[in-house]
């Protein structure tokens, strides 16, 4: 075995390091111009629930459930300053509800369920879905309409499913392209600038 083997793998974990973040900066540039504006109107949609004493449900499978709950962990607590607490449920932290709706009827049915109980006209569902193509995303979206919600999608690709679902009320903040890694890491830049935008607006100062 060569004796410089160890440091050429280095070199090449190195490289697929860089390689990583340089499509993640492209990724980023590419999609600033387009995304800002809907970020922006996908806050000012939770703004506006929150002004009206509503709240925010949110939902996702695998990495877009640890965004949900990312997203309601700041809104609950808090994000960058001090301030109250703000109403936001991740349906994705359940386990009883989830396994039994699963177990019971449809893994399909297992956010939608939730939205048609917790979800009040005036509230806002945060839809995420990497693909956009997510079943069970996509009928809590059809149920966030029943209940009079609006949705913000925070989806990826063509926007899938979930865009087709979209009414004209509603906020699609889609990141094309075909890297799932890619998409999830701006769906977490897009997270943080809506609670940044929310807390903005609501305690008036940076």
């Amino acid at each position: 075995m060569s004796q410089n083997r160890p440091d050429q793998d280095n070199a090449a974990l190195i490289s697929r390091v860089n390689t990583n973040f340089q499509q993640h900066l492209e990724t980023v540039q590419s999609h600033i111009d387009e995304l800002a504006p809907l970020i922006t109107q996908g806050a000012e949609c939770m703004i506006q629930a929150l002004l009206s004493d509503r709240k925010v449900l949110a939902c996702g499978n695998g990495g877009s459930a640890a965004d949900s709950q990312h997203f309601s962990s700041e809104l609950l607590n808090r994000f960058e300053l001090e301030r109250p607490g703000l109403p936001a449920i991740a349906l994705t932290t359940d386990s009883s509800t989830l396994t039994s709706i699963a177990n019971d009827y449809n893994y399909d049915d297992i956010f939608s369920k939730q939205v048609r109980a917790l979800g009040k006209p005036g509230d806002v569902l945060l839809a995420i879905s990497t693909s956009g193509n997510s079943r069970n995303v996509v009928r809590a979206v059809e149920a966030a309409h029943e209940r009079d919600m609006a949705v913000v999608a925070l989806n990826g690709r063509d926007g899938g499913q979930i865009a087709t679902a979209l009414g004209e009320h509603d906020v699609n903040i889609c990141v094309h392209g075909p890297s799932t890694a890619r998409i999830q890491e701006l769906h977490i830049i897009a997270i943080h600038c809506l609670c940044d935008l929310i807390d903005y607006r609501l305690l008036g100062h940076a």
